[in-house]
């Protein structure tokens, strides 16, 4: 097989796949069969492709195929009125690729929204919007929610069945029914730009291209919703952490932590937007989650670029956090600010205890955290040992050198 052709289909795999499921599932609300007629469509691709050469529209030659192929499945269904209901829908528009506009109409957001309707679990809203939208797999959407893999496919496997079965219409809500499910579509995009974040060096063609999916989701939730400030907030949020990228790595490769980092190599004008989406969504004076994280950034880089100590103001803003949206990780970097303001020993007794919480006892900047604080209160055996779990927890190479390099420290 040729390689331009795996190129070409991996790139569009991972650039159009949320637009080419929404498109496809739009037409009879049935998200498994999209899923279904989608993976077919690029099967057939990888055997097409290489013998006929790429098409000058794929994703136009993807869709055609996959409504083909779904066309084919309802007429294998033909004893139903509903199967009957579903080959009239899909045959409302013509299946070759010459026929597809060049733009295919981008219901990414419908998608989100139909995901996040008041008949399916509340639980299940962000974890379908990242397999359906994002393309993430259950294993990795499980690990987000901590549960195993099996359970989580089961999961998403009913709350399809239940969009199909409650006839869910995918489309952009009203804007006095966006409210109920907004928090929902918010949390997905924020998961899948963290699960992008996590990839810094941009080595993980997957991870940025999910990166840049919840950015350009995040602009479009902005447009429609823009007098929603948890959507404001979140952008600006996004944008901020973004703007920080190419500092938080160094020439050769090594992890840069905040406080390290050279100010100069920040995106000023992402920093700028950011600061202008904070300041619209104060107007509101309906503070959220996604404000007060925002927030903390801003205080962050403005810490970082006058040089004036305002850790009491972000020790406030983390007070706040932690009342709006109690979580160990919210604890653990309050703790960590708090060591500047009251001192270490009112820091490690802020810090969670990690015996009896599972997601505490995997989570490495917990561990860091304490390594930290331990080193600064003298317990050098102690934070050793807490560095050493760290370590073997951290799966990023150049993350797991600093902290390498930071535990060698305290051995001199």
């Amino acid at each position: 097989m040729s390689l331009p052709a795996h190129r070409v289909a991996d790139t569009i795999a991972r650039s159009s796949y949320g637009k080419l499921i929404a498109f496809l599932a739009a037409r009879t609300g049935n998200i498994a069969a999209a899923e279904d007629a989608l993976s077919d469509a690029f099967a057939a691709a990888l055997s097409d492709w290489p013998v006929n050469g790429c098409p000058d529209n794929p994703e136009a030659w993807l869709l055609a195929v996959a409504r083909r192929k779904a066309v084919d499945v309802v007429r294998r269904q033909n004893t139903s009125e509903s199967a009957m209901a579903d080959l009239l829908v899909l045959n409302e528009t013509p299946t070759s690729a010459a026929a597809i506009d060049t733009e295919i109409p981008d219901q990414r957001l419908a998608l989100m929204f139909a995901c996040a309707h008041p008949v399916i679990d509340s639980s299940m809203h962000a974890p379908l919007m990242l397999q359906a939208v994002m393309g993430l797999d259950a294993a990795r959407i499980a690990s987000a929610f901590l549960v195993s893999p099996t359970t989580m496919g089961k999961r998403l496997v009913r709350a399809k069945q239940k969009i199909k079965s409650a006839g869910v219409p995918f489309r952009v809500p009203e804007l006095d029914e966006l409210p109920e499910r907004l928090d929902s579509v918010l949390d997905a995009i924020y998961v899948a730009y963290s699960d992008g974040w996590s990839d810094p060096a941009g080595t993980d063609a997957v991870r940025r291209d999910m990166g840049h999916e919840a950015l350009f989701l995040g602009s479009l939730l902005v447009e429609l919703a823009f007098d929603e400030p948890e959507a404001l907030g979140l952008f600006a949020l996004m944008l901020h952490a973004e703007a920080r990228r190419e500092a938080r790595r160094n020439d050769e490769g090594g992890f840069v932590p905040l406080d390290d980092q050279d100010p100069s190599r920040w995106d000023s004008a992402m920093i700028d937007a950011a600061e202008n989406l904070l300041q619209k969504a104060s107007e509101f004076k309906s503070i959220g989650r996604y404000q007060l994280e925002a927030a903390l950034q801003s205080a962050h880089v403005h810490r970082r670029r006058t040089g004036i100590r305002n850790w009491e103001d972000i020790l406030r803003i983390y007070d706040a956090l932690l009342e709006a949206m109690p979580s160990p990780v919210v604890a653990i970097n309050r703790a960590l600010v708090l060591a500047e303001v009251e001192g270490i020993d009112a820091a490690l007794r802020a810090m969670p205890p990690g015996n009896d919480d599972p997601r505490i006892r995997q989570y490495q900047p917990y561990w860091t955290a304490k390594a930290v604080l331990l080193a600064r209160a003298g317990s050098i055996g102690d934070a050793m040992h807490a560095y050493d779990i760290a370590i073997g927890l951290e799966g990023d190479p150049a993350v797991r050198r600093f902290l390498q390099r930071a535990k060698t420290k305290l051995q001199d």
